[in-house]
């Protein structure tokens, strides 16, 4: 099997970065319909506007509905049609971009990420996480390349709710963990082939910096203040971890993230906040030594990561909700497959139930 590795065109970070987007997006394009909430279109727009046509570009803005859907997608397209746009710039969190991306690829045109948060490492990748109107997991949404342009204002970010940040931070902690199991196991990554000695030394790093700067960017976006910590903590969450996922490949934690899905209770947590857990109970699942568990448990802990179902809203009814979870763990064409081991239901159920102990003892 040949050995794959792939990454945005470009990626740019730094403090007040989108005053210059219109700087790097006349290379691609002429006219650029661009998606945001209501929020973040109020937060941004001004800025985006002035630079794009400092450069010359036209632009539509458009309302983003919230959800990362068929339907969405579809309505937008036919906003960005009607306003003979050649370009896509997406502005806000991982759904926002993961529709832009998804606009783009099917109207074969270049797209531009623009995260305002680093909850995820959705932007660099060439994939959609695709929801249904209700917000359960649907599908993944693979593309023939990466996004264009990868744009990271490390103000705005440093300016969103700290809870933001620590959710990229444990989307993030299951990178070295699945691609490492998805190493061991051979596994064809989302790139289309073998991991790279580059793609599991990024992952690695990714960890390491997590633990070496996860707190003290924590406490500085509490303060509204950015410092090379959180710089680091960007770069960790988006780029390190966006290219670790990617091509190495995803196994335990993300599948138990959409296992989650299923469950109304654990609708209000964050990607992030679910695949710590399922992070750790991949952990479980591998049988990896106290030390390593009691890191993660830690790592969780200091920031408000779950480690507990009770964190994770679960506290009714344990067996059977837990045991459909395991059951959606496990569906046909998840990334659980990708573990060096053969998983069953039954797997992900006991490794569930002996994370969330390990949890309750680690708070005491």
């Amino acid at each position: 099997m040949l050995k794959v590795i792939q990454s945005p065109s470009k990626y740019i970070q730094g403090a007040n970065a989108l005053e210059s987007i219109g700087e790097f997006s006349k290379l691609l394009a002429s006219n650029y319909f661009i998606i945001a909430d209501d929020f973040v279109m109020k937060l941004t727009a001004e800025t985006v506007s002035s630079s794009l046509q400092a450069s010359g570009l036209e632009n539509h803005f458009s309302r983003f509905n919230g959800e990362c859907s068929r339907q969405e997608i579809e309505r937008l397209t036919l906003v960005l049609k009607k306003n003979n746009c050649n370009g896509v710039i997406g502005i806000g969190g991982g759904k926002t971009l993961d529709t832009a991306k998804a606009i783009a690829h099917y109207q074969n045109i270049p797209v531009v990420v623009v995260p305002t948060i680093a909850s995820t490492d959705a932007p660099t990748s060439a994939l959609s996480v695709i929801y249904t109107e209700e917000g359960e997991f649907a599908e993944y949404l693979i593309y023939p390349k990466n996004p264009d342009i990868v744009l990271m204002d490390s103000t705005i970010i440093a300016k969103a709710p700290v809870r933001l940040l620590i959710a990229g931070m444990g989307d993030a902690l299951s990178t070295y963990f699945e691609a490492q199991a998805c190493f061991d196991a051979k596994a064809v990554s989302m790139a289309g082939g073998a991991s790279t000695l580059a793609a599991v030394t990024l992952a690695r790093l990714c960890y390491e910096t997590l633990l070496a700067e996860g707190f003290k960017a924590k406490l500085a976006v509490e303060a509204g203040v950015v410092t090379e910590a959180v710089e680091r903590i960007i770069e960790a969450n988006t780029y390190l971890s966006g290219i670790g996922f990617e091509s190495s490949g995803l196994a335990a934690a993300h599948a138990i993230h959409n296992g989650f899905t299923v469950l109304e209770e654990c609708h209000h947590l964050y990607h992030g906040e679910k695949v710590a857990f399922g992070t750790l109970t991949q952990l479980v699942l591998q049988n990896s030594s106290m030390e390593e568990i009691e890191t993660v448990l830690s790592f969780c802990q200091q920031l408000g990561l779950p480690t507990t179902l009770a964190e994770m809203g679960v506290s009714q009814d344990i067996e059977r909700k837990i045991r459909a979870v395991a059951e959606a763990s496990c569906a046909e064409g998840e990334t659980i497959h990708n573990m060096p081991f053969t998983v069953t239901p039954d797997n992900v159920y006991a490794a569930i139930i002996v994370a969330d102990g390990l949890g309750r003892a680690f708070l005491g």
